[in-house]
This record gives C-alpha cells, structure tokens and sequence, in this order.
C-alpha cells in the first residue's frame, strides 16, 4: 500500500486541527481588505478549499506544506489578490472638484493604491510581516507567533521591512 493516501489524510487532518484557529483569523483578514462580509466569507471559504487542494496535490508528490497559520495567511494573501486581479477595472478619471465642492478622499486612496504596489514588490516575508504588524493591528508577539519566529528575529525583520518599504516608496516616503 502507497504511503500517498496516508499522506494526504494526514495534511486533510493537519488542516482540520487548524480550522478553529485559523478561522477567525482568516476572516477578519478578508473583512478588514474588503469591508463586505459576504465577500469575505466566499473569500475565506475559498481559502480553505484552495489550502486543502493545495496540501493534498503537495502531498502526492511527497512534499507536504507545513500546516501552519502562516502557510495559511500565505493562501489566504494569494486568494485576495485574485479577488483583485477578477475584479480589476479601470479606475475612472473623475473632474475637479468645483470651488466649495466638500473634500474627496482621493488623496487616501491613492496613497493606499501606491502603498499596495510597493508591497506587491516586497518580498513574501517583508510583505508578510508589514502586512500582520500595519494592516492587521498584530502585536509584535502575535506577528512573531504567525511566521514562526522568535519576537526578537521579528523585530529586526521588521525593521530590514520598514528600509525596503520606504526604499522602494516613491521619494522614499514620508519618514
């Protein structure tokens, strides 16, 4: 008997024992990206489902992923941008804003839009990091539990993050 469907029942398993976990944090990683719940259940349903292919596909060719939350995080990161990628219209140019008109928030979102972008050209752990400590509101502690490192490893990662970050914002960021 093969020890491939052994395998793929023990990543099925491995996946399980995270789902009460992993769960909420999953969706409040889709929610607070978002902002609409039904997306965010869709989107976290389909992270799990992709997790579980993933693992077992992994498996059969005798490579199994450690199942972890951040291998989790790192399907749930790959399920967001191609909810991006899906829905991705070109953005209107809109006139403006007459004298007296009330202030958009344009200036925001478009430093959000470059903020995304210089992440995207981060590396996994930088963005990773950058992402759990900025985004998600994690305690250094928690950043540290997720990735699997000891909070001083990433405390230094964050701070190689924070240069890279700024290095590559367009005229180096504000600080």
């Amino acid at each position: 008997m093969s020890a491939q469907p052994h395998r793929e029942r023990d990543v099925a398993s491995a996946l399980l024992e995270l789902y009460d976990e992993a769960l909420p944090v999953v969706y409040g990683y889709f929610v607070r990206r978002c902002g609409d719940r039904g997306t965010a259940e869709d989107l976290t349903s389909e992270t799990f489902l992709a997790g579980l292919q993933t693992a077992r596909a992994a498996a059969r060719a005798g490579d199994p992923p450690p199942i972890a939350m951040p291998w989790l995080m790192g399907v749930a990161r790959h399920k967001l941008a191609d909810h991006y990628r899906r829905r991705r219209d070109p953005v209107p140019v809109a006139d403006p804003p007459e004298p007296g008109d009330p202030p958009d928030d344009w200036d925001a979102e478009l430093d959000r839009l470059v903020a995304e972008s210089v992440l995207e050209r981060l590396s996994d752990s930088h963005r990773a990091v950058l992402v759990l400590r900025y985004m998600d509101d994690c305690s250094v502690g928690e950043c540290a539990a997720l990735l699997g490192r000891t909070v001083h490893a990433t405390e230094a990662l964050l701070v190689r993050a924070k240069r890279a970050f700024r290095k590559e914002y367009p005229e180096g960021g504000t600080s």
